[in-house]
């Protein structure tokens, strides 16, 4: 049978990618959309075939049609909306970042476990087929073992010195507080930090950040630069922001035994041919790969369908979301100290 799904929050994320995706894949419906208008929530199911428009949470968490939800609300309210789901038997892919604090982290982890249900996070930059390629090629040795990685993801307009804040149906996006303390991090930066995870298959122990926010006159930054230090001791450079125009968004890992980078890979949305090259001492080659601007949001979609199916973890899971909020903290910390944070990973 087709997994039902409902979508929390009506914002420009879930409209123009995930409700397509959900659309597109195989073996699931768009059947539920909650937002606190119902006019807007009307709306929103027009535009996409959804059965359902609900203006209160608890009546769509009881429609029994729907088995899963994605959660696109305002970060600071993923954990209340992911906790209420999981005690209501639904499965959780809520979008990044996870939470806004470790706590709000570790209860929606706790949450899910408890209620039987599934956690993922919306990192879809790990089902790119270039970084899964990447990820094995590093897991089998092919480059030997990383010592120095880099990853950007950014942009901006020519002549623009910044971009004006964003109003409207995102205007949570400049109150700190509702979108945990950085902006760059938390659009950009959190999928570089997931992505360097998912191609190491480490966790950050360190992290130092330099930016043009978390100050007292400009709280959340536009631009940011981060250091990371891995558990097994390679050492990452990590560049987001919207300052950045023509920016190049790529990543590159360096091992001891040769490099592997893909060009074009972890743009958001996919707007030209992507790269991916190795250069080692057990050979090299290049390929080149096109891709739809919501392949990655329906294969994310698929992948947690048959995590379901199968009863395994998503390919980002909620511990994986957990360490990206680790990290998100101690880079707050860092850039307001303007000194290193260390991290000592939680055991859940």
């Amino acid at each position: 049978m087709a997994l039902g799904w409902g979508i929390i929050s009506t914002g420009r994320h879930a409209d123009g990618h995930i409700a397509p995706a959900i659309t597109a894949a195989p073996d699931t419906a768009l059947i539920g959309i909650y937002s606190r208008s119902q006019e807007r929530a009307e709306t929103f199911a027009r535009k996409h075939n959804a059965r359902a428009a609900y203006d209160q949470l608890d009546d769509l968490l009881n429609d029994s049609r729907i088995d899963a939800v994605f959660i696109s609300s305002p970060n600071s309210l993923h954990s209340r909306h992911t906790i209420q789901s999981a005690r209501a038997g639904k499965h959780v892919l809520t979008e990044k970042t996870m939470a806004t604090n470790l706590e709000d982290a570790v209860h929606m982890i706790h949450a899910c476990r408890d209620n039987g249900v599934k956690l993922g996070v919306g990192f879809h930059l790990r089902q790119h087929p270039f970084h899964i390629k990447a990820s094995k090629l590093i897991a089998e040795g092919t480059i030997g073992p990383a010592v120095l990685a880099h990853a950007q993801l950014a942009c901006g307009k020519r002549g623009q010195v910044r971009e004006p804040w964003r109003t409207g149906s995102s205007e949570w996006w400049t109150e700190a507080d509702l979108v945990g303390g950085a902006f760059a991090m938390m659009a950009n930066g959190v999928h570089l930090v997931d992505l360097l995870r998912f191609l190491i298959a480490e966790n950050v122990v360190e992290v130092s950040a330099m930016t043009d926010g978390q100050t007292e006159s400009q709280p959340l930054e536009q631009l940011a630069q981060l250091s990371l230090r891995f558990s097994g001791g390679a050492i990452a450079n990590v560049v987001c922001g919207r300052r950045i125009p023509d920016s190049r968004n790529d990543f590159t890992v360096y091992g001891v035994n040769g490099r592997l980078g893909g060009t074009n890979t972890t743009s958001i949305i996919p707007n030209a041919p992507s790269q991916l090259q190795l250069v080692s001492d057990s050979g090299d080659f290049t390929e080149e790969q096109g891709l739809g601007p919501l392949s990655n949001y329906v294969a994310e979609v698929e992948d947690f369908r048959q995590a379901i199916v199968q009863d395994r973890e998503p390919l980002a899971s909620g511990i994986d979301g957990l360490r990206v909020v680790e990290v998100t903290r101690a880079m707050v910390e860092s850039a307001w100290n303007q000194r290193s944070v260390r991290i000592d990973p939680i055991k859940i």
